[in-house]
């Protein structure tokens, strides 16, 4: 049997961070070379050869589009090299969702793509990011892990990008995943999928673009005004994903101040500041009539990912906006 041979893609993160005191909360995002995680991994016998590449070493709080764009990059060429049988991506957990869905929207399903991350930095008591490193080299080893879309892969779970969300700040098992459940379980003796993979031969939903439209998240808060719509127009927002109450909803003001900017052009998507739940066309708020999406299963920062590729694909009517969320 051939051994498999994975790219390893370092941005940095709690998984690559060092503290000051074992037993300490503070920690540096990043403070591990990626070379030394590698060589630690190596002498866990993983069955697989681990190639790294340093994208960043950063808090996953400062990543963007630099950092996405260098991630689409090494990817790509990653999946078009047949001497590489998937992809890992050490990641920080802050945006690990973001930075997964982005990378799910925008490549094909060839060849497994995965991002892990850890809760605890490299040095702390009882830290979890060798396990999940370990965990992740058996999923992006497994043949069967291709045609599934970019996953993550923390706490002994395989979760695919579309749907994983972090819901603790802290937890070991901070990731959720919304609206399916865990594609499947890993240890690092152990891999059990739950179904057929679903994406198989899928190309690219949309092209990586050349940059990335400002689109703003307005969360909603009672007893809030109009201003707030304003002057994220003002500094040019192309787009707006309103963070709502419930299913969506907003002050009645506030309402008619995104309806507004609907009516300019301006593309508003309905998701919500509640953890878990669809946000449906048309229920306490008239979509069809105000010019709005329906963020559907997508929260707040998915929401916010799809609308600046969709703004930049061109995309921008309501109802093909709609469509997309619809796929999502």
């Amino acid at each position: 049997m051939t051994t498999p041979r994975l790219l390893v893609l370092g941005t940095g993160g709690t998984i690559a961070g060092a503290g000051s005191k074992a037993t300490g909360a503070a920690y540096r995002p990043g403070d591990l070379a990626l070379a030394e995680l590698i060589a630690a991994a190596a002498a866990l016998d993983l069955g697989a050869e681990l190639i790294g590449q340093d994208i960043a070493r950063i808090g996953s709080q400062d990543i963007g589009f630099a950092e996405w764009r260098a991630l689409h990059a090494a990817c790509t060429a990653a999946l078009a090299d047949p001497a590489i049988s998937g992809v890992i991506i050490t990641h920080g957990t802050d945006t690990a969702e973001e930075t997964g869905f982005l990378l799910d929207l925008t490549l094909p399903t060839t060849k497994p793509v995965v991002l892990v991350g850890a809760m605890r930095p490299a040095d702390a008591v009882g830290a979890d990011g060798m396990r999940n490193f370990a965990n992740t080299v058996k999923v992006a080893s497994d043949p069967a892990a291709a045609g599934r879309g970019v996953m993550l892969v923390m706490g002994d779970a395989v979760l695919a990008a579309s749907d994983a969300r972090k819901a603790a700040t802290s937890s070991i098992d901070a990731f959720r995943s919304f609206p399916r459940a865990a594609l499947a379980r890993v240890t690092p003796a152990r891999l059990d999928w739950f179904g057929p993979a679903h994406r198989m031969g899928e190309g690219a939903r949309y092209p990586f673009p050349s940059a990335l439209p400002r689109v703003a998240i307005l969360t909603a808060g009672a007893g809030m005004d109009a201003r707030p719509v304003e002057a994220l127009l003002g500094i040019g927002a192309k787009g707006i994903v309103l963070a709502g109450m419930g299913q969506g909803n907003a002050p009645k003001v506030v309402i008619a101040a995104l309806a507004k900017a609907a009516a300019a052009g301006v593309p508003v998507v309905r998701s919500s500041r509640v953890d878990e739940g669809l946000v449906d066309r048309n229920v306490e708020v008239d979509d069809d009539a105000l010019g709005f999406i329906a963020a559907r299963a997508l929260g707040p920062a998915k929401a916010r990912i799809l609308l600046m590729v969709l703004i930049a694909c061109g995309i921008t009517a309501p109802d093909a906006v709609q469509a997309a969320f619809d796929r999502a």
